[in-house]
């Protein structure tokens, strides 16, 4: 238990405070129980440690935090672990990777309920496992959920150039009162090149040369060890998702003929639309789903999209489509603060009132002519004109 602690004080001293992600201000730290979810490799655990040396360094006997993958979890239950924590003068518990410890929500709640004197803040890379265990923490647990960096958070990471986070609104009707204070200070398209390619992850500062490699790596992770712990599936399941995957990857964006792929996967078409679903709950896909709720909302999506660019470049061999990165920016981007659904006229539908159309700087108005709150996201243009708005500024929204 000591080596525990001794890595905690390691882990916490050595982290780099400088930049800190976008969900930072959003979390209440007082809460006596946070969960974060989100991708692997997106920095939940960056910000745990970042958070404990701003803000509890003061007294270092009072905190710890702890990988539920260690070795000593396999002999030892949390709940032990926490008690006797508690009886050392411990008031904050930082537990990352939840999802490697099987019986973690039981053990959470307990420790929830056995030590009113301590804080808990959770961490899962796997989104599936956090919203699946949180069945029996719903009156407990703050659920918080990180994206991977915006284009605003990447200029900040890598070029030390800081902007506010724009609303909607803003990009939409006050684009050109943005675009100009950001135009003195770096030139938009350039950057955005770079982002789309290696910017979503913030490990890409730490070597951009095996940045797909890496990020390879995190997908087979995924694949093989994080969602057949949550699942329960087997190695036959792992590979017809893996398969599923590789197929998405060289046709998207994709308006699903189930049957088609089903076949094409090798399972029902009942298992194919749990698969699409698992993958996107797992950060790896995201589904464009008509307006509709209730029932037919669990049917096949309008459309299935990668959930980043960076993936697109680091799972297919073959040329990319530049309207695949556009639309699959825009929407991933969109995502966090608002409700993206399917329209047959444009793109995507905003919040139910705005109705976007991606495309290049020549794109036209044919598309939404006569629409009203219609807007075309058009990628390099540095300004914008009438209801034309560039498509990197929709990178600003958080």
């Amino acid at each position: 238990m000591d080596k525990l602690f001794q890595y905690s004080v390691s882990r916490i001293n050595s982290i780099n405070t400088d930049f800190k992600r976008y969900l930072w201000g959003k979390i209440n730290w007082d809460n006596r129980l946070i969960a974060i979810t989100g991708a692997r490799g997106v920095g939940k655990t960056t910000m745990l440690l970042q958070y404990i040396k701003l803000n509890l360094s003061d007294s270092p006997n009072e905190v710890v935090f702890v990988n539920l993958d260690d070795l000593y979890f396999s002999k030892n239950s949390v709940v032990d672990f926490a008690s006797e924590f508690v009886k050392r003068g411990g008031k904050y518990l930082f537990l990352d990777e939840v999802h490697k410890y099987s019986n973690w929500s039981q053990e959470v709640k307990n420790i929830y309920d056995y030590f009113g004197e301590l804080k808990i803040v959770i961490t899962g890379s796997s989104a599936l496992n956090i919203y699946k265990g949180t069945a029996d923490l719903s009156r407990r647990a703050i659920l918080y959920k990180l994206l991977g960096l915006s284009f605003r958070e990447f200029i900040e990471l890598k070029y030390n150039i800081a902007f506010p986070v724009l609303s909607l609104g803003s990009v939409l009707d006050a684009a050109g009162v943005s675009v100009p204070g950001i135009l003195q200070k770096i030139k938009p398209i350039k950057l955005f090149e770079e982002y789309i390619q290696n910017g979503y992850y913030p490990f890409f500062i730490e070597n951009e040369q095996d940045f797909n490699n890496r990020l390879k790596q995190i997908v087979n992770h995924v694949l093989d060890r994080d969602l057949p712990s949550v699942e329960k599936i087997d190695f036959k399941a792992v590979q017809s998702l893996r398969k599923l995957l590789s197929i998405l990857a060289e046709i998207v964006p994709y308006k699903p003929n189930i049957l088609k792929l089903s076949e094409q996967v090798g399972v029902s078409r009942e298992t194919l639309i749990k698969y699409l679903y698992l993958l996107s709950r797992a950060d790896l896909l995201i589904l464009l789903q008509s307006a509709t709720f209730g029932i037919a909302r669990m049917n096949k999506p309008e459309k299935v999209y990668l959930n980043n660019p960076n993936l697109m470049f680091a799972l297919t061999d073959t040329s990319i489509s530049s309207g695949t990165l556009r639309e699959t920016f825009i929407f991933n981007q969109l995502m966090e603060n608002h409700k993206v659904t399917y329209t047959n006229k444009g793109d995507f539908l905003v919040d139910g009132k705005y109705t976007i159309e991606v495309g290049g700087k020549g794109k036209g108005k044919k598309q939404i002519t006569g629409i009203e709150n219609a807007y075309i996201a058009a990628d390099n243009i540095e300004y914008a004109y009438l209801n034309k708005i560039p498509l990197w500024l929709f990178g600003f929204l958080y």
